[in-house]
């Protein structure tokens, strides 16, 4: 399946960012590419820098504007895309959810981001509701997709789990980065980190995974900190592992990488991880933590 990426960097102005969007969607489209994926909070700046509540106002329903606009874009091309958008399902109830758009324009499916932080910078659980659809993957007509967003990809019980419902392929739109004051051997060790947690998933599940991330430096509006620079670097890895492809950490990019989603059947048949599980004693996994005493 040639399946194409977007790593953006994001301004304040949306129109720009969403015809920024669009433009790498036909290119890619026009390469070939059957699947193409976005970036977490893709139509604007990463706003969960600073708990403001006029930041609600960015909301908006679902269905709404921006699955109307991709959809008529994925419906012109006959693409399927993943989008991320902040979704408003009442007044005083949002969601960071990731919605895949069919290829003639229909919604596929949806997931709301399960694991929400609250760390400096990234004050998540002030905007987002925690998800309430599960890990359940989204059924498309290039395939079984386990959508999941940012925070769920450091979470094995995630991945597995949208494994285990019979996902083919993994996918993370993503909005990670450097802490300022990290020296640069700390902000490496951190994008490694990442990297290889999710590469992890993809061992232990015997699926591909896709991870995209914006790229770029966005100020912090408060002044209190030196923004956040993310770290790009988005990349595809194949069922054992293996890179497929990994974009730069500064430039933008956009890329069609095949992905052979029949492979992940023979490694599973070299590695039987699900076969051998031992569901029996996994028991203590449902508590927040096993006290030994």
């Amino acid at each position: 399946m040639k399946t194409g990426i977007i790593q953006q960097h994001n301004t304040a102005d949306r129109n720009d960012n969403m015809q920024r969007l669009a433009d790498g969607i036909r290119a890619l489209a026009a390469e070939g590419a059957e699947l193409i994926v976005l970036q977490e909070l893709h139509n604007g700046l990463y706003f969960c820098q600073v708990e403001n509540v006029d930041n609600f106002d960015l909301a908006e329903s679902i269905p709404g504007p921006s699955t109307e606009y991709f959809g008529a874009l994925a419906k012109e091309l006959g693409v399927v895309i993943v989008t991320s958008l902040f979704e408003r399902r009442a007044a005083g109830l949002y969601h960071n959810t990731a919605v895949v758009i069919e290829r003639d324009g229909t919604i596929a499916g949806k997931y709301r981001k399960m694991h929400i932080p609250d760390d400096p910078a990234y004050y998540e659980k002030f905007y987002f509701t925690p998800g309430d659809l599960g890990f359940k993957p989204i059924d498309t007509s290039v395939g079984r997709l386990g959508v999941l967003v940012c925070w769920d990809q450091w979470y094995p019980e995630a991945a597995r789990l949208m494994a285990l419902s019979g996902a083919e392929l993994l996918i993370y739109p993503t909005a990670i980065g450097y802490e300022s004051t990290d020296t640069e051997a700390e902000q490496q060790r951190q994008r490694e980190a990442w990297t290889t947690v999710q590469r992890g998933h993809a061992v232990a599940n015997g699926l591909p995974v896709v991870a995209v991330n914006r790229v770029g430096h966005e100020a912090d509006p408060s002044g209190h900190t030196g923004g956040i620079q993310f770290w790009g670097s988005s990349f595809v890895a194949g069922p054992q592992g293996e890179i497929l492809y990994r974009a730069s950490a500064t430039e933008e990019e956009r890329r069609i990488v095949d992905i052979d989603l029949k492979r992940g059947e023979q490694v599973r048949r070299w590695w039987p991880f699900l076969r051998d599980r031992r569901i029996d004693g996994y028991g203590p996994i449902l508590k927040r933590f096993v006290d030994r005493t």
